[in-house]
């Protein structure tokens, strides 16, 4: 899969977590950047690399079929669109082609050492539907699973991708989403996450954020934070010393 190589933050300390956050439609991965700066001037998550890969330039329908960055193309986009009509008009071929490189990215990290339930894949919109259908479906255990103002694709043939031992049904997942979304009805995250736990997903927080549009807002970022301190803790901390 053709892309740019992605957005590197170094962990400041010995490298023991990796998170790989994945933005949306028409962006890159220096649009979130910011997150990790954030954090850096804070003084937390200084074990942790962060990643923001770059979507490759492919076709969307929904910009008049122009090349944009995306991880697959989208049909149909909008705040009226039905979910059971956006799950018919699904582009499989290139969720699947993007599944391919996020596992390539995870690989990568267990190679350098980092052990799968120190790595974390996230996302928002587009990314985040990545992050979730990546995630579900992955065959190492990883440390958490978040999905901002997104949806999980594929949602109507998700089961036979899943792998039998079922590594990440007790994995934490994180998703969030904006009332009023413009863009991803928060009606596709709320039916997406009940889809997640019907399949069997154990941990699944799912936060609904008032007057949020399709973006992210102060609140959200904090709830992420939180997550990630739990799901990835300092390496000092009692559970990650002793290798949970």
């Amino acid at each position: 899969m053709a892309t740019r190589a992605p957005f590197v933050v170094p962990a400041l300390k010995k490298h023991t977590a990796t998170v790989i956050m994945a933005h949306g439609l028409g962006d890159s991965g220096a649009g979130w950047i910011g997150l990790a700066q954030n954090w850096r001037r804070r003084g937390i998550f200084e074990e942790v690399t962060f990643i923001f890969p770059n979507a490759p330039m492919i076709p969307i329908t929904v910009n008049f079929g122009m090349s944009m960055p995306g991880w697959y193309d989208i049909s149909k986009l909008g705040r009226d669109l039905d979910f059971e009509e956006s799950l018919r008009s699904q582009d499989e071929p290139g969720i699947l082609r993007s599944r391919d490189y996020f596992n390539t990215l995870i690989k990568e990290q267990i190679d350098q050492g980092i052990k799968p339930s120190r790595i974390v894949l996230g996302g928002f919109s587009q990314g985040g539907a990545m992050a979730l259908y990546t995630g579900v479906t992955n065959r190492e255990k990883l440390g958490g699973v978040f999905g901002l103002s997104c949806y999980l694709p594929l949602s109507d043939r998700i089961k036979s991708s899943i792998p039998e031992d079922w590594p990440n049904k007790k994995t934490p997942y994180f998703c969030a989403h904006g009332t009023v979304d413009e863009v991803i009805n928060y009606e596709f995250g709320k039916l997406s996450v009940k889809i997640m736990r019907e399949l069997g997903l154990e941990d699944v927080q799912f936060k609904l954020y008032s007057d949020l549009g399709h973006s992210a807002d102060p609140q959200e970022i904090e709830d992420l934070e939180k997550f990630l301190q739990q799901v990835i803790p300092a390496e000092g901390d009692g559970q990650a010393a002793a290798g949970l």
